[in-house]
């Protein structure tokens, strides 16, 4: 189980370092230029540069900070996002996550006490102002999300994300729940702090939001569970209704597909504003999730009152 934990980690970490480098050349592309090409064959080296600058730079810390919320707030975000990878089916020896979904809701929500204490202990207004934004932001969000997820757990009546495979042998839930799926994609990139909603770090308004005070280690950090999440609402999106063949190589060309459309929105979409973030969680998502959620009980009861 050890190697287990230990494959997987290593794994997420390369994963991530390399999603750097495709965000930078997806990026660069989408504005006419190359993206990092000189550090290795065509800049392939180029997150490892990357790392061992940020590594090895100078760490400073305000004068007024609070010292160990301060340090130790990047080190549990990127705890509680490899933590978010647990819950994913393994085919070695590995945990059995028959309720794999509560503990993917119970560590996705704790990640968001991470940030308040990034931005708070800084004592500094730009931080404090991020980390609200962001507590606010996905607390509104993780409500639409959960309940757009119990709609795909009444259709599968199980917690376990080895089910999701067997129940889209036939046909991928995405072709059965659409606008679920969509709603699902925006909420994921407001959970996750992404353009158009990255209010946490606003660089026009807020310098850098809750990591403005962070550099070197604690920075590079913050970074790292920034993209592990991205990495993990990608496989996890791929789970639940792009038919969920986790043993295929098919499963990673979907999982490079959904990342690539994090990286996408973020070079086409200008940000949104933040009133209209709150006006889409509380009076678009939540009627509509509540909906759907009484549609597809009700389509189960049916099919198992007729079936059964």
């Amino acid at each position: 189980m050890f190697f287990s934990i230990l494959f997987l980690v290593v794994g997420v970490l390369i994963g991530v370092a390399f999603l750097t480098l495709f965000e930078r050349k997806v990026l660069g592309y989408i504005q006419l230029r190359k993206g990092p090409n000189k550090v290795g064959f065509t800049g392939i080296l180029q997150p490892f540069g990357d790392a061992v600058k940020l590594f090895t730079k100078e760490q400073v810390y305000p004068l007024m900070s609070n010292y160990l919320f301060y340090y130790f707030s990047p080190i549990f975000n990127l705890y509680f996002s490899l933590m978010l990878w647990f819950c994913m089916p393994f085919l070695t020896y590995f945990f059995s996550m028959n309720y794999g979904i509560l503990f993917f809701l119970c560590c996705s929500s704790l990640g968001v006490y991470t940030i308040m204490l990034a931005g708070w202990s800084s004592n500094s207004n730009y931080s404090l102002f991020g980390s609200l934004r962001s507590v606010a932001q996905t607390i509104s969000y993780e409500v639409s999300l959960s309940l757009i997820l119990l709609s795909f757990l009444f259709l599968i009546f199980s917690l376990s994300l080895m089910d999701f495979f067997s129940f889209q042998s036939n046909i991928w839930f995405f072709f059965i729940c659409l606008p679920l799926c969509l709603m699902w994609l925006v909420t994921g990139l407001a959970e996750t702090n992404r353009t158009p909603f990255d209010f946490a770090e606003g660089e026009s308004e807020l310098v850098s939001g809750f990591n403005v005070e962070y550099s070197s280690g604690g920075f590079a950090l913050i970074f790292l569970s920034e993209y592990s999440n991205i990495l993990f609402m990608s496989m996890f999106s791929c789970l639940i209704f792009f038919g969920g063949d986790y043993g295929s190589l098919f499963f990673v060309l979907k999982l490079l597909l959904f990342s690539f459309f994090w990286l996408w929105t973020r070079g086409s979409l200008p940000r949104y504003r933040y009133d209209k973030l709150m006006y889409l969680a509380w009076k678009v998502f939540l009627p509509s999730s509540l909906f759907f959620l009484l549609f597809y009980f009700g389509m189960k009861m049916l099919f198992l009152s007729l079936f059964c």
